[in-house]
């Protein structure tokens, strides 16, 4: 008779809660500098015409919308499972991203749209006012970045700090244009520029659309294919017949769970193999919530004739 043994790996958050409370004051006065100034620069841009500016509020828009994710981020890491959620609350910033992906997305193509118009017939712009407000928002937005990277080196943080270093090329963009154009009067430079930022909107409007996408499709994480995991189980872990059934996907950015059946040679210990399987699947590819089905005998569903699925 075949025996089978299951485990639990838990992670739902309950380490690591008092640290979080500095990262979490610090993205919240970023998001809302961030986002307080993303309504001057947005009205700025309208008052001076300046589709730069307004482009670049596009940007800052992005940019609270990626920081409010990486407070929320802090926020669930450090609630715990409950009844209705057993795994708990991860997959809420997943969602948020994925929305926030898609609305990023939808103002580059405005911005596109707009600066086409404005490219073949050229509108007013006042340099004045675009400067200064270009530059209130450059300011802003190196205080938003020391805030962040004074934080705690994580992975949330890192990308918050990005983003806003994002930002702070598009406020460049738009004190430059701002200067073309007082020096010049070629107010053809402010659609140009808009577009070279609306670019960097595009390029992480896309990264975060894709990611969060494959997370809700229960994508597996790189380097954690089912062929990759059980190859290296067998290698590293002494006592293992076989491994397959290996399925692993996230249940946030940087959460990764797994389930695996691991049949096991005659000889073998079933708790040092599991401990072994556990502490190797954590170390080496991060995966802190693992089931894992210990199998004295040949699995009775694997009739695949494989050993990897």
């Amino acid at each position: 008779m075949t025996a089978h043994q299951h485990n639990h790996s838990h992670d739902h958050g309950t380490h690591g809660h008092a640290h979080g409370l500095g990262n979490e004051r610090r993205v919240m006065l970023a998001m809302w500098l961030t986002g307080g100034f993303m309504v001057v620069e947005a009205l700025g841009g309208i008052f001076s015409g300046s589709l730069a500016l307004i482009a670049d509020a596009g940007h800052m828009l992005t940019d609270t919308g990626a920081l409010m994710l990486a407070w929320m981020a802090t926020r669930f890491a450090r609630r715990p499972a409950d009844v209705a959620h057993s795994y708990g609350y991860a997959r809420a910033e997943i969602l948020a991203a994925f929305a926030n992906g898609i609305v990023m997305i939808g103002v580059v193509l405005w911005i596109f749209f707009e600066a086409v118009g404005r490219i073949m017939e050229p509108a007013p712009v006042l340099g004045g006012p675009m400067l200064v407000i270009a530059a209130a928002g450059l300011a802003v937005n190196i205080v938003a970045f020391t805030l962040l990277h004074g934080g705690e080196n994580n992975l949330n943080m890192r990308g918050a700090a990005l983003h806003v270093l994002g930002d702070m090329l598009g406020s460049v963009a738009a004190i430059v244009a701002a200067i073309v154009i007082l020096f010049t009067g070629y107010t053809i430079a402010d659609p140009i520029l808009s577009v070279l930022v609306a670019l960097l909107i595009l390029r992480s409007a896309i990264a975060i659309t894709k990611e969060s996408a494959h997370i809700l499709m229960e994508g597996t994480p790189a380097g954690t294919d089912g062929r990759t995991i059980a190859d290296d189980l067998m290698e590293n872990v002494e006592g293992l017949a076989d491994v397959h059934h290996v399925h692993a996907w996230s249940l946030g950015s940087n959460r990764a769970v797994a389930t695996l059946h691991a049949q096991l040679k005659p000889e073998a210990n079933a708790g040092t193999a599991l401990d072994a399987i556990k502490t190797r699947l954590a170390e080496k590819f991060g995966i802190g919530h693992a089931t894992v089905q210990i199998e004295p005998e040949e699995c009775p569903d694997h009739n695949d004739g494989g050993r990897r699925d």
